[in-house]
């Protein structure tokens, strides 16, 4: 009995040291040893606690394990490892979720900034690994004369992360979403399969993995398309008297097409109240464009607008200074209760008014915070899993909101305005863009898909069986038994 007992033990110690020798750290494991990986796996405290948050800071759930991945075999490994051992497995960009959609309880997480490789622009397309940011990307397209068509207003996000979503800009009113402009993908399967995705190759998998919330697939490398980078922008700010108005133009200015990106936001006035605002900019190389003629028929304050020339770049890192002044006066780390949504055109109005006589501007939004209020054609988003209304126009409709204090109880107060602002729109014909600091059900979810739910849990089944990816989201209620783990409590 001790000699086998000391085989054993021997056995074990050679392969903690052959682990740790290939860059897994030493585990307590007491079941299925850890894969050896060209990158690392972490145990210890620090790594685990150092992904246990989101951007929202609202749910904190540490995993058992983290993978900072140095290839995608490294992800393929971990994630047959996980399924083996009953666990749950998530990727993580820069962790911008606000509902800890990207945590797993219990599981492992994959530190995605790991894999930030950027490729050379080769005509009109560029490969990136899953973590790299999109400031990463530009800083490889721009000098080459190139852009992605569509750019979030935030350039701080992972591609990854991103794609996994969508991905909504100012130029999605014409272009889509940032997931209707990649065009193919390598990603890991829930069964551990690395798999070259694209329109034409595996092409089922493709479109559930492009907006799928990483259910079906682990995303490690894009191929991104580009087009021509313009060098300047003319950009104006206008003002209006009210929503209708605001409104009609918004309508206007994507309809007759003069502008490429149009954006409409309703902050707090400093004054009180609320401002309404049309931010929409005009790209450009060479003669500027003819004012007149881009501002011809509309109906804002003609003496509040405001114009600029900028260059492209700078347009693009328009928010830099904001998440600098954030993060100087502390409201960047805390709680962010956001909710995204998207309207129909016949009901916007009525429902945009209707949550205006709702809210405490200064109270619900805070002085950075907003409501974002932007045009899209929904015949633009080719994504099947991204949902909108069912009509040829309609409006991303968010609540921004940027607290002044961390207080806890003032952020549950917001989460739970968020669920009844939805459940609202959704009784409007509108639907969820899920990033968004509410919890969803199941049948929520089911809902929320309609019929797309149906095609996404069969690629469930065929890709992730055993429902090892992406747990945060709570989507299917047909998860194994041994995967049941509700999410660790906010805080």
């Amino acid at each position: 009995m001790c000699s086998i007992r000391r085989t054993v033990l021997i056995a074990a110690a050679l392969a903690v040291g052959a682990a740790a020798a290939k860059g897994v750290s030493v585990a307590r494991t007491r079941d299925v040893p850890p894969p050896a990986v060209d990158g690392e796996l972490r145990f210890d405290r620090a790594a685990r606690d150092a992904v246990a948050d989101d951007f929202g800071h609202l749910v904190r759930t540490p995993p058992e394990v983290v993978l900072l991945p140095g290839s995608t075999d490294d992800v393929a490994a971990t994630i047959r490892w996980a399924a083996k051992r009953g666990r749950t497995f998530a990727p993580q960009g820069q962790r911008h979720s606000v509902w800890g959609r990207s945590s797993a309880p219990d599981g492992i997480v994959a530190d995605m900034t790991a894999r930030h490789s950027v490729g050379d622009v080769r005509g009109d397309r560029i490969v990136v690994g899953a973590g790299a940011t999109w400031s990463e990307v530009l800083a490889a397209t721009l000098p080459q004369g190139k852009t992605p068509p569509v750019l979030a207003d935030y350039l701080g996000l992972s591609v990854g992360g991103t794609l996994a979503v969508g991905g909504v800009g100012g130029t999605t009113w014409r272009y889509g979403v940032q997931s209707d402009n990649v065009v193919s993908m390598v990603v890991v399967t829930g069964a551990g399969r690395t798999i070259t995705c694209s329109a034409e190759h595996h092409p089922d998998l493709f479109a559930m993995v492009r907006a799928g919330l990483g259910q079906v697939a682990v995303i490690t490398e894009a191929t991104l398309a580009l087009v021509a980078a313009p060098r300047q922008v003319r950009r104006f700010v206008l003002s209006y008297p009210d929503l209708a108005t605001m409104l009609r133009d918004e309508r206007l200015l994507v309809r007759a097409g003069r502008f490429d990106a149009v954006q409409g936001a309703i902050p707090a006035a400093p004054t009180g109240g609320l401002m309404f605002q049309v931010d929409v900019a005009k790209f450009f190389t060479g003669s500027p464009p003819d004012d007149d003629v881009l501002l011809a028929g509309l109906s804002d304050d003609v003496a509040g607008r405001t114009p600029s020339t900028i260059p492209y770049a700078d347009y693009l890192n328009r928010l830099a200074g904001l998440e600098s002044a954030l993060r100087a006066n502390g409201q960047w780390f805390h709680p962010h209760p956001w909710i995204t949504t998207f309207i129909g055109d016949s009901r916007v109005a009525d429902v945009v008014d209707d949550e205006l006589g709702r809210i405490d501007a200064a109270h619900d939004l805070g002085a950075f915070g907003q409501i974002v209020l932007s045009p899209i054609f929904t015949g633009a988003i080719t994504s099947p899993l991204l949902r909108t209304p069912s009509e040829e126009l309609c409006f991303a409709f968010n609540f921004v909101r940027v607290p002044t204090t961390a207080d806890r109880g003032n952020a549950d107060r917001l989460v739970e305005a968020n669920r009844a602002v939805y459940e609202r729109v959704r009784s409007n014909g509108g639907t969820l863009y899920p990033v968004s600091a509410f919890p969803m059900s199941p049948e929520d979810w089911r809902r929320h898909f309609g019929p797309a739910f149906d095609r996404l849990r069969e690629a469930k089944r065929t890709f992730d069986p055993e429902h090892v990816l992406t747990p945060g989201y709570e989507i299917f209620e047909d998860v194994p038994h041994h995967l049941n783990r509700r999410r660790a409590a906010p805080g």
